[in-house]
């Protein structure tokens, strides 16, 4: 079975141009679902992660799976103003502006190694940003992993720049 077999295309979505790659068809097939968390847990698991931090939204329902297979914890990374407790946050660009994502601050030890989660890399800006968080707070990524590569958009390129590995299940050619 082709884990990019299971991926809905939608053209023209959210906006005319672009080709949206829709995860949830994925999710939906058992095998397919089993084949990303199997894959990814092969790929990670003699790297000594210590925990995972799924970024918001889709890195919460793949990086939990993940983390059970590896026997470490889970943590999320979410829009401002999202998590209850002390945070600590950064803010990023964004195509038209910018945002702010937060942690808890107290949610990774100091010098953990860190494996970041989400389904889809495209220009990099919240992953990016997700890395200089959890470097922030004391930790270290030790690598990022994603479903999908988007390599035209070069968000994947910019991470290994940072000496970070990247790690991605499947391309799609274009944007």
């Amino acid at each position: 079975m082709s884990i990019k077999s299971l991926i809905r295309t939608i053209p023209d979505y959210p906006k005319k141009g672009v080709m949206f790659r829709d995860i949830t068809t994925l999710f939906e097939d058992p095998y397919g679902l089993s084949e990303v968390i199997d894959s990814f847990a092969a790929q990670f698991q003699d790297k000594k992660i210590d925990m995972i931090a799924g970024i918001e939204a889709r890195g919460f329902v793949i990086g939990p799976a993940v983390a059970v297979a590896l026997g470490v914890g889970f943590v999320t990374i979410r829009k401002q103003g999202k998590l209850p407790a002390e945070t600590v946050g950064v803010e990023y660009e964004l195509e038209y502006g910018s945002d702010v994502i937060e942690i808890h601050k107290d949610a990774v030890k100091p010098g953990s190694r860190v494996l970041v989660m989400d389904d889809l890399i495209a220009t990099g800006g919240t992953a990016l940003a997700a890395i200089d968080l959890i470097e922030k707070i004391g930790a270290e990524v030790a690598a990022c992993a994603f479903i999908i590569d988007l390599p035209d958009l070069g968000g994947a390129q910019k991470i290994r720049d940072r000496g970070i590995e990247e790690f991605h299940l499947v391309e799609f050619e274009g944007d």
